[in-house]
C-alpha cells in the first residue's frame, strides 16, 4: 500500500509527503527538482529525480514499489509565465498527466488524486463559487488544468479509476514548526512576496491593479494554510479507499482577503512596515476567488486547524525569517570558506 506523490519535493507536495509519512503510509516521490528541494522530504522517504511524465520512469518505480495510489501535483503554476508560454504550460500541466495516467491504466492503478486550481472557474458568476460554477479559465495555466480535469474524468470513465480532483484557491504559509516551506526563488505567491519585504529582502511589493470594483479596489483571495491543505488530500485518499465515488473539491476557506488586507497582516504580525508600489491590471488575473467549501466539509473527514490569515502569515513569516537566517549563513561561510 504505497503512494505516489509526483512533485513532491515542492511546495504542496513536500507538506503533503510529510503530513502522509507522518501518519504512517509508505511513500514514494517523482520529482525533477525544479522547484523542488530534497532536503524538505522526510527521511527514509525514496525520492526519484526525474520527469514525472517519462513512462520509463514511472513503469519502473510503479513496479518497483507496489504502488496503489497516486497523487499528481508535477506542474507549473505561475499565471503571467503561462501567457508568455503557453505551449511549456501544455506540456508540463496536460502531457505529462497524459503519459502519468497511461501508465496508471496499465498498470491498473485505480485511485488518483489531482492538483487542480480555482482558476479553472475565470471571473465567476457568483461568489462564493461553487464546484458546478461555469468553467471559463483566463490563462493558459488554468486552461491547462482544465483540460487535465476533463482528461480524467474520460479516463476514470473508461477504466474504473475513482478519482478526487482538488481545486486550489490562494494556498499560503508553512509548516507549523517551520520544518518546511516555501523557498522557490522568484516565487510569485502574494504572502510569500509579503514576507520577502517583512525581512528585508525585497524594497517594495507590487499591487497589480487597484482600480477593481471591490471595497479597497484590489483584488479578493480566499486562502487556505497549506497544512490544512496537505491533510485534505490525506482525507481524500482516505475517501477514496473506502469507496468514495469519484468528485471535484474546492480546498479554501470561503472567506476572501484582498490584496491590500492581506499585506497589511504581514506588518502586523512582522511589526515590520515596508513599500508598496500600485501598478496595472496583469492579464489573467481574476478579480475576486472565493470558494464554496460546503462540499469539502460535508463530504470528506477534514477540519481545518489554521483558518486564520494571521496565523498563515505568522508561519510563513517564522519560514522565512528561518530561511533567511539559513541562506544569509551559507553566504557568509562561503564568503569566509
Amino acid at each position: 500500500m504505497t503512494v505516489l506523490v509526483t512533485g513532491g519535493a515542492g511546495y504542496i507536495g513536500s507538506h503533503t509527503v510529510l503530513a502522509l509519512a507522518e501518519a504512517g503510509e509508505d511513500v514514494v516521490v517523482i520529482d525533477d527538482l525544479s522547484t523542488g528541494f530534497s532536503a524538505y522530504l522526510p527521511e527514509g522517504v525514496p525520492l526519484f529525480i526525474g520527469d514525472a511524465g517519462d513512462e520509463n520512469l514511472l513503469e519502473g518505480v510503479i513496479a518497483q514499489h507496489n504502488i496503489e495510489s497516486i497523487i499528481h501535483f508535477a506542474g507549473s503554476v505561475v499565471v503571467p509565465d503561462s501567457m508568455r508560454d503557453p505551449l511549456g504550460y501544455y506540456r508540463n500541466n496536460f502531457t505529462t498527466a497524459r503519459n502519468l495516467l497511461n501508465v496508471a491504466v496499465k498498470r491498473g492503478i485505480n485511485r488518483f488524486i489531482f492538483s487542480s486550481t480555482a482558476a479553472v472557474y475565470g471571473n465567476p458568476d457568483q461568489v462564493p463559487v461553487p464546484e458546478h460554477a461555469p468553467t471559463r479559465p483566463l490563462s493558459p495555466y488554468g486552461s491547462s488544468k482544465l483540460m487535465t480535469e476533463i482528461m480524467l474524468h474520460d479516463v476514470a470513465a473508461a477504466y474504473g479509476m475513482q478519482y478526487v480532483t482538488l481545486r486550489y484557491f490562494n494556498v499560503a504559509g508553512a509548516d507549523p514548526q517551520a520544518r518546511i516551506g516555501l523557498a522557490t526563488v522568484g516565487a510569485t505567491h502574494l504572502l510569500k512576496i509579503a514576507v520577502e519585504a517583512a525581512t528585508g529582502q525585497r524594497a517594495k511589493i507590487d499591487v497589480f491593479g487597484t482600480d477593481y470594483p471591490t471595497q479597497d479596489g484590489s483584488c479578493i483571495r480566499d486562502f487556505i494554510h497549506v497544512s490544512d491543505l496537505s491533510q485534505a488530500h490525506r482525507s481524500a485518499l482516505a475517501y477514496l479507499r473506502n469507496g468514495g465515488a469519484s468528485t471535484t473539491l474546492n480546498c479554501g476557506y470561503g472567506r476572501g482577503y484582498s490584496v491590500l488586507e492581506t499585506i497589511d497582516a504581514v506588518r502586523r504580525v512582522s511589526g515590520r512596515s515596508f513599500a508598496v508600489q500600485y501598478a496595472p491590471r496583469r492579464p489573467g488575473d481574476i478579480m475576486t476567488m472565493v470558494a464554496d467549501t460546503s462540499r469539502i466539509r460535508g463530504l470528506l473527514d477534514w477540519k481545518p486547524q489554521y483558518e486564520d490569515l494571521e496565523t498563515i502569515a505568522a508561519h510563513a513569516l517564522a519560514w522565512e525569517d528561518k530561511l533567511y537566517r539559513e541562506r544569509h549563513g551559507e553566504l557568509r561561510h562561503a564568503a569566509s570558506a
